[in-house]
């Protein structure tokens, strides 16, 4: 995508050297100003609060899934995919300067990252693992300590910033493994370079409702890359369907095909057309 104006404030979840700063300066560069913001909730709100003109979001990891809590705030809000940026996830053992391998005890870091290193810590039982909010904030207690029975499991970008010592690299049982993050903004401008579109959808509880959804895609040969279901709060056992399609709201195929689906669907609403991201 091109980039927003020097200087634009990007907000992201965690705290400085987060895989969502990382993957905010891969997208629109360094010349940006980072936001860092404590959970979803006051990433989501950054735009409405003025302290922020996009927000990055993590939306999917190639192990670990779809990530909820995104999916759910996205559409409680008016915000817009206006990006796509993939970045590949590596995991490394940081501990406060003067540590060795062999000093540690316990290791922190984000569930989701312990989770991703199993292989790692059933080669070392008698390490102990530590939940924590997120990785890169774990990284920095660790180092500001100075505890060298403590460390962290983080990125690279996180032991640069605040200066830890890499004790291990990649213990990640699995190296294909990626996050996608989706830039959020209140515009509604187009990209000329779009081509892939995200929508939601509600359908009436009734047998073939989502085949009879789908129908005008299939019909124009546009390719459905994710299809994802949510439920609706306060509407048990009623869903929403998340789409993203290979496709632009500037092709007159997919507009008769958004025409149509509006007349089979109780609800539908485009959340951005975009350009794909490559990892």
């Amino acid at each position: 995508m091109s980039q927003p104006a020097v200087m634009s404030r990007v907000a992201f979840q965690g705290e400085r050297g987060a895989f969502s700063e990382e993957a905010a300066v891969k997208l629109l560069g360094e010349e940006i100003q980072l936001v860092p913001r404590p959970t979803f909730e006051s990433l989501f709100a950054a735009i409405d609060e003025r302290v922020a003109d996009y927000v990055l979001a993590p939306i999917e990891n190639t192990l670990a899934g779809s990530v909820h809590r995104s999916y759910d705030l996205l559409l409680e809000s008016s915000l817009l995919i206006t990006g796509e940026v993939i970045i590949p996830i590596g995991h490394h053992l940081i501990g406060c300067s003067g540590t060795s391998f062999d000093a540690i005890s316990t290791v922190e870091s984000h569930p989701v990252a312990l989770a991703q290193c199993e292989r790692f810590f059933g080669a070392h039982p008698r390490l102990q693992r530590i939940a924590t909010e997120d990785t890169a904030g774990s990284a920095a207690r660790v180092v500001a300590e100075g505890d060298p029975t403590r460390a962290a499991i983080a990125g690279m970008r996180a032991a640069k910033i605040y200066g830890g010592t890499v004790l291990r690299e990649h213990l990640e049982d699995h190296r294909e493994n990626y996050t996608r993050f989706v830039l959020l903004t209140s515009s509604t401008r187009l990209n000329s370079e779009a081509d892939k579109l995200s929508l939601v959808l509600k359908l009436p509880h009734r047998p073939g409702a989502l085949h009879h959804a789908l129908e005008p895609f299939a019909q124009r040969g546009i390719d459905l890359l994710k299809i994802e279901s949510r439920p609706i709060k306060g509407q048990p056992w009623e869903y929403y369907f998340y789409l993203d399609l290979q496709a632009s709201t500037n092709d007159s195929e997919l507009i008769n095909a958004l025409a149509e689906l509006r007349e089979r669907a109780t609800e539908v609403r485009v959340l951005g057309c975009y350009q794909a991201g490559t990892r």
